[in-house]
């Protein structure tokens, strides 16, 4: 059975009146949890296409590349879209939901924010609204600004790239303590970690990009450090 096969199996056993983002409450556990991980990238990727307006080709391909959608599931990933994006409830409330279903694993969370800024720029440009959106979500996630800020930083071409911003820590944190994080970025990372916590497979793909990031970001601190002045 296939993910999108078991996502028309969640709809169709909504009731009378009920909606989308109810289907959240009921997917708490493996291997529903992936199930539900891929309800919200689809539920709130349509939410964000309201703020810019527009729902373009690319972020379309942007679905496809966040999960495998063969053409026989087409239809189901399209039923999803079209039920979030003219569902009345807000992204608030869809995003309130996740963060309540994902709310002692931060790292998820972190899995579908990526989701959502890969999907924003698929277009080439990282519009005003997507980013309020995309913070406003972050923050609804109970993400810092440092975490949100350490995103855009990987995702978005004219954000600030410094390698203290990608890992999301400061400059002025010791050398070990910065290792420290980066190490758990890394484990966080690995596919196995991601599947356990409920990121279908289809999704583990976004990770590649993440783990090239962090240890570019790794590696640069710790040359900068290096060469130091007086560093031995």
């Amino acid at each position: 059975m296939t993910l999108w096969s078991r996502i028309s199996d969640a709809l169709s056993a909504l009731g009378k009146g009920e909606s989308l983002a109810d289907v959240f409450d009921r997917l708490r556990t493996p291997p529903e949890r992936s199930v539900a991980f891929a309800i919200a990238v689809v539920a709130l990727g349509a939410k964000m296409a309201k703020a810019d307006g527009q729902v373009t080709r690319d972020e379309v391909t942007a679905f496809r590349e966040v999960f495998q959608i063969a053409q026989n599931d087409e239809a189901g990933a399209a039923r999803v879209f079209d039920m979030a994006r003219t569902d009345i409830a807000g992204y608030q409330d869809y995003a309130a939901r996740i963060q309540r279903m994902f709310a002692s694993d931060s790292s998820t969370l972190c899995d579908l924010m990526e989701g959502l800024f890969h999907i924003a720029m698929a277009d080439g440009f990282y519009h005003p609204g997507e980013n309020e959106f995309l913070e406003d979500v972050s923050r609804i996630f109970g993400q810092t600004p440092q975490q949100f800020q350490a995103l855009r930083a990987r995702f978005v071409p004219d954000a600030p790239k410094d390698p203290y911003t990608v890992l999301g820590v400061s400059p002025d944190m010791p050398r070990e303590e910065i290792r420290k994080y980066w190490r758990k970025l890394v484990r966080d990372t690995h596919p196995d970690a991601m599947i356990g916590r409920g990121v279908p497979e289809e999704a583990v793909r976004l990770a590649e990009k993440r783990m090239i990031d962090i240890n570019r970001a790794w590696d640069q601190i710790n040359g900068c450090e290096k060469h130091a002045p007086g560093h031995l």
